[in-house]
């Protein structure tokens, strides 16, 4: 292993260790959280078409309703600045404070204050910065980092905050439960706020028309910042604006539920500053709060740093539509188990961290984290505003790959198969190429396989590929499933559905049997089935971020099946990770009407025998069991796509006792789990799968997944054999 991938590999490992338990306990329950919130909803799809319409509206219109905004807050009383890049706005905002003669500016949580990194530029003009969000204020105390954009030290637990501050501020009894904690946090930021001169909040909207600030917090602290000192800073990036007050309620909805599963946050606060209430004086607490001054200064600071040429980006725009919910890093499962630290940047973390990342640090900031997106795509229906965001990480991850360029890249671009420069690492071109691999490798099995099994081969591969010794690789099939299929006869007579089965590289080259099961229950159920020679989809390079390899192969295989959706044939899919492809990311490399006629003409396996059997296909022709017990684990794509009840429910009207795994991820994740630095996350990831599958209930089960992946990762879990649900179906030769 390089020293490069050793160094990541030892880094994720100690933060698996000693913050992996903290972080995956929060996350998970925030993301059931959410699936329980979202469900009172009466329209919670198209509530989330309404916020991404907003969103796109307000971005598209930004210029014009930062003008309006300007004059409404100049109306109400306020100052508004718009600060080019992080320098501009900390001098800004270190003027104010010098004009006030502020000695300490109190803070509420906001992570665009942490970008523009204004606590270091305060305390180096010597103001004392407090921050009062509890979770800030220990991160503050302990000196570290946000772990996460909504709960910054989900990261630490209750026991390691309850030391920390014992060890630092020696209270007469030692603090111990939350309740403690909480209440000591209180009465000490209770203090520090009483005695500001400046207070600083963030802002998660702004609307235009009237200057109100929407502020959605968890505590009180941050009214308490806004209002008790006589002098307000607002940070927020430019993309918080939106057109109107109303436009708020969509927003208001969703963010408490997508991001911890509250069904509304504990605090809404709208404010309209500069804020008439009277200022107050903690030392003459004699005199009424109705007779103080009510003169207040309010400065609202708007953050550049990279939005404008984000917003004029075609890729990156969808960034600035993010409302920093965090569903995005709590469904992830990589995030669950590492969290912030390791999957995020100068700033943000999580899924969307990687498109701020870029647009606002730079790609070496994106690139220390980028890969730890696996394209799952659990992210795209968990965000409240339908960002894409494995599509941006993959765009991301291509501006690394052609980032890095050297002299002989004319070679390397010469040489392999592929549509990228020579700046690709060896690793991410060869999984790219995959293909190419399965082809090499079925030509010369079985030798092929000995040679790669061999410990000089092994070492080799760890060395140069950074694939993991202690991966079980892929055993190539001398015979393709396109060979065998062309060997045979077709067995239908009379057939009442015509369809092509789409080869994949791991059913064609190595997993050939699931697909000589799927042509078998086709057949069985009257289809007449082709199996076409047509290209690999593009997942595999598209997950290196190979973009136009990936859309090169679209093209390909759009023509080779282009003729069979003219002859009225279904496409018929095993590998779910392809369909999605098809139905997803097809949209972007082919032209509108091809890409429709792909996807609406494309279906799952047993999504399509699920159909066949609906309407009327006889039952009997397949594999019937009684009562036999399967433990079923479905493919993250095929969960996105909502087809995994297809599976089960075919599996039960068979005869089958079905248990199904509601652990969303295996945590293989295609060539991830093969990687050396990311190997060991990958097994922790799938030791949720294992303990499931190795209970009382599930432990002599028959294993069966529908991903390539998934079956690869069980079988490396767990110590009896898995199966595609296809080969229990299909009828015996």
């Amino acid at each position: 292993m390089s020293k490069a991938r050793e160094a990541k590999a030892a880094k994720i490992r100690q933060l698996m260790e000693t913050e992996g338990d903290a972080v995956g306990t929060s996350t998970r329950g925030f993301n059931q959280g959410r699936y329980d919130s979202v469900q009172t909803l009466d329209d919670y799809e198209g509530l989330k078409a309404e916020a991404r319409e907003i969103k796109e509206d307000a971005i598209e219109r930004l210029p014009e309703l930062l003008g309006r905004l300007r004059e409404t807050i100049e109306e109400n009383g306020g100052t508004m600045y718009i600060a080019d890049d992080a320098a501009d706005a900390n001098r800004y905002i270190r003027e104010v404070c010098e004009d006030e003669e502020a000695e300490r500016v109190v803070k509420s949580k906001s992570m665009t204050s942490e970008e523009i990194e204004v606590n270091d530029e305060l305390e180096a003009a010597d103001v004392d910065v407090v921050e009062t969000d509890l979770g800030e204020w220990v991160l503050q105390v302990a000196d570290e980092t946000p772990s996460h954009i909504v709960a910054p030290a989900i990261h630490k637990s209750r026991e390691a905050i309850a030391d920390l501050f014992n060890e630092t501020f020696e209270p007469a009894e030692p603090l111990e439960t939350a309740e403690e904690l909480t209440m000591f946090a209180r009465e000490q930021l209770g203090e520090l706020i009483e005695g500001a001169d400046v207070g600083m909040t963030g802002a998660n909207f702004i609307t235009a028309d009237t200057g109100t600030m929407a502020l959605v917090t968890s505590e009180g602290n941050a009214r308490k910042t806004a209002v008790v000192p006589d002098t307000h800073v607002a940070v927020a990036g430019v993309e918080k604006v939106v057109p109107t007050v109303e436009d708020l309620q969509p927003f208001i909805e969703l963010i408490g539920k997508s991001g911890t599963g509250q069904d509304i946050t504990s605090y809404i606060s709208l404010l309209t500053p500069p804020v008439e209430s009277p200022t107050v004086d903690f030392d003459d607490p004699d005199t009424p709060i109705t007779e103080t001054e009510t003169d207040r200064d309010f400065h609202l600071v708007l953050i550049d740093n990279g939005r404008l040429d984000m917003r004029d980006d075609e890729q990156l725009r969808e960034t600035l539509y993010c409302i920093r919910c965090s569903a995005c890093s709590n469904v992830c499962a990589n995030f669950q188990h590492v969290g912030g630290h390791a999957f995020g940047g100068e700033t943000y973390s999580g899924g969307i961290g990687t498109g701020w990342e870029a647009g606002v640090e730079g790609l070496d900031s994106a690139a220390e984290f980028n890969d730890l997106c696996t394209g799952c795509s659990r992210c795209t229906t968990a965000c409240p505003v339908n960002i894409d965001i494995p599509w941006i990480n993959t765009v991301v991850r291509d501006r690394v790959n052609r980032g890095d360029v050297s002299e002989v890249d004319w070679l390397v671009e010469g040489l392999t198969p592929d549509e990228e420069p020579g700046g690709v690492s060896l690793q991410k071109r060869f999984f790219g190429n995959f293909e190419t691999a399965a082809k090499v490798g079925s030509l010369f099995a079985p030798v092929s396989n000995w040679a790669a099994q061999s410990s000089v081969s092994r070492d080799l591969m760890e060395r140069f590929l950074g694939i993991d010794a202690r991966r079980e690789l892929p055993s190539f099939q001398r015979e393709t499933l396109k060979d065998w299929f062309d060997a045979r006869d077709s067995r239908v007579q009379d057939a009442t559905r015509t369809a092509v089965l789409y080869p994949d590289v791991y059913t064609n080259h190595v997993q050939v049997e699931r697909g000589k099961a799927a042509v078998r229950a086709l057949e069985a159920l009257g289809v007449d089935v082709v199996v076409p020679d047509v290209r690999s989809s593009g997942r595999a390079p598209l997950s290196q971020g190979m973009i136009a390899t990936a859309e090169d192969h679209a093209h390909d295989v759009y023509a080779g099946l282009a003729e069979y959706i003219d002859e009225g044939r279904d496409i018929v899919v095993i590998e779910p990770s392809d369909l999605a492809m098809f139905d997803s990311e097809y949209e972007k490399f082919l032209p509108e009407k091809s890409f429709q006629r792909l996807s609406e003409n494309s279906y799952e396996v047993m999504e399509y025998i699920f159909g066949l059997l609906e309407n009327g296909a006889p039952a009997d022709a397949l594999q019937t069991v009684d009562g036999a017990e399967v433990a079923y684990h479905s493919h993250c794509q095929q969960r996105t796509l909502g087809l995994e009840g297809h599976t089960e429910a075919v599996l039960s009207d068979l005869g089958y006792d079905v248990a199904t795994s509601d652990v969303e991820c295996c945590g293989m994740a295609g060539s991830f789990g093969y990687k050396s630095e990311y190997y060991e996350l990958s097994m922790d990831v799938g030791s949720e799968l294992r303990e499931q599958f190795q209970t009382d209930e599930t432990r002599d089960r028959t294993v069966v997944a529908s991903g390539t992946s998934c079956l690869e990762q069980l079988d490396s879990l767990l110590r009896r054999p898995s199966r595609h649900p296809v080969e229990l179906v299909a009828p015996r030769r």
